[in-house]
């Protein structure tokens, strides 16, 4: 059974279905997609859990020549590095569904754009050729400009409009890194696992990791390319938003361990000093901006660069634990993210304003939001126990003996992060009630189930990281080993 392609083509197929029905009664559209991407992410658990994580090499790989004549072909596969992103995919666009149940405008067209953005999302994880990857990294862009073009907030045209530019600008920047490496060596080949070892001039190298790099920073994002961000996450909705900072912010990462590290290790090395001053603007800057916010959704898009910035520090060591721990902190960052942005959606809807100075006293009102707001938080500021602490424990072993510097630094990111988070929790729950709420509704049955099963994930990466870092450290070998260490 091809089971990789089944989990990357379900939510497309189920979005062409969808496309085929009269548009009647809203009810049909979201359970249908809510069954797609229910699906899809058991399948995505069964590909988890007949994962051989005692196999190094890539598996489940699917091959089907395209284009022979230029080396172009359907070439699937996951290995250590992309197979938590793929049930990661899976679990958010799932949650997502769940967290979209009161969209009324047009629902049809907004279940058919999801299940095709998550379609895009897997792929980009799934592909082992860079053309392939290049083809799905152009496939979500279609539908989260619609997402947010019209779906979205006040300024929804002009968030969707900018986030376009930027991702178009880094787009054609990785086509021609991808074309140079393309060119680079005999034979040529789109194929990842040909090329990795090909003997490329360090000049040529420079060239292409500037290009690929500045699409991936841009998507990360990276400062100074990040003011697209805030834009998009206050103007889309909560669905959107999920994905957005659960997944399509670790395509950047992602890209660079997968392409950068193992095609052009020289030029890697070489830039890596930059990249980890890089990571220290970007944890400092994000987290300061974050304690400026008094729009939830900007505080918790803020808390994502600085967030990522952790990343960036993992990658730039060059060691076995640092690109380990980057991976898992991009894990662990989709999961707590995603539940933050689920619950500025719920809260939201109930109270039709997300500006943290009106609220108020709310425990006395809606204790379960209280409750999960108070774990996310807690797991958002890296509380052991939690997969946020392992993650940053991890990055700041792995990157301290390579920068010791940078990394003392970053760690003020943590008590920065201790402290939005804390005073975004105290202001709209603890405290004398404030009376404009005294009518206000606790969070649903149907709401609470994605909250809670992320939070389940959370502490369950937190408790027993191997169930995660099993995975991870397989990838994490092969690409040491192409680094040569």
């Amino acid at each position: 059974m091809p089971l990789l392609s089944a989990i990357i083509f379900l939510p497309a197929l189920a979005a062409l279905v969808l496309a085929l029905l009269p548009a009647r009664d809203p009810r049909t559209f979201r359970n249908a997609a809510a069954a797609a991407t229910g699906m899809t992410f058991l399948l995505s658990l069964w590909l988890f859990a007949q994962f051989d994580v005692n196999n190094p090499s890539l598996q489940f790989v699917e091959r089907v020549p395209w284009v022979p004549a230029i080396g172009f072909a359907y070439l699937v596969g996951v290995d250590g590095l992309s197979l938590p992103f793929v049930v990661l995919t899976a679990l958010l666009s799932f949650c997502a569904v769940l967290g979209s149940w009161r969209v009324t405008l047009r629902p049809k067209e907004y279940f058919v754009l999801l299940l095709i953005l998550e379609t895009g999302i897997t792929g980009v994880f799934g592909a082992q050729d860079l053309a392939l990857f290049f083809l799905f990294w152009e496939v979500e862009l279609a539908p989260m400009f619609l997402l947010i073009g019209i779906w979205g907030g006040p300024r929804r045209e002009y968030a969707a409009i900018k986030f376009v530019l930027y991702t178009l600008a880094g787009s054609a920047a990785m086509l021609v890194g991808i074309l140079v490496l393309y060119f680079a060596g005999e034979p040529r080949t789109f194929a990842w696992s040909e090329l990795v070892g090909r003997q490329i001039a360090f000049e040529v190298q420079l060239v292409v990791f500037v290009l690929i790099f500045f699409a991936f920073v841009v998507k990360l994002p990276g400062f100074p390319f990040h003011t697209w961000l805030p834009d998009a996450h206050v103007e889309a909705p909560t669905a959107v938003s999920v994905l957005l900072a659960g997944v399509l912010l670790k395509m950047g990462g992602y890209g660079i361990r997968r392409l950068l590290l193992p095609l052009v290790p020289e030029a890697m090395r070489f830039f890596a000093p930059a990249l980890a001053l890089l990571a220290v603007v970007n944890v400092l800057y994000g987290a300061l901006l974050c304690l400026a916010q008094s729009d939830m959704k900007k505080l918790v898009a803020y808390s994502s660069i600085s967030h990522m910035g952790y990343v960036l520090l993992g990658i730039a060591a060059l060691t076995t634990v640092g690109l380990g721990g980057a991976v898992l902190q991009m894990v662990s960052h989709g999961f707590i993210t995603g539940l933050l942005f689920l619950l500025v959606g719920v809260l939201y809807d109930h109270a039709h304003t997300r500006d943290v100075g009106r609220f108020g006293g709310l425990v006395h009102r809606t204790p379960a939001l209280a409750v999960v707001t108070s774990l996310a938080a807690l797991a958002a500021l890296g509380l052991p126990g939690m997969s946020g602490f392992v993650a940053e424990y991890t990055v700041f072993v792995g990157s301290f003996a390579t920068f010791p510097w940078h990394t003392a630094v970053s760690t003020v990111g943590v008590l920065l992060a201790a402290g939005y988070m804390l005073w975004m929790t105290e202001r709209i729950f603890f405290g004398p009630l404030n009376p404009e709420w005294h009518d206000l509704d606790d969070a649903h049955r149907y709401e609470l189930v994605p909250l809670w099963g992320l939070i389940g994930v959370i502490l369950l990466v937190g408790l027993y990281p191997p169930v995660v870092t099993d995975v991870i450290d397989l990838g994490v070998g092969a690409l040491t080993r192409w680094l040569g260490g």
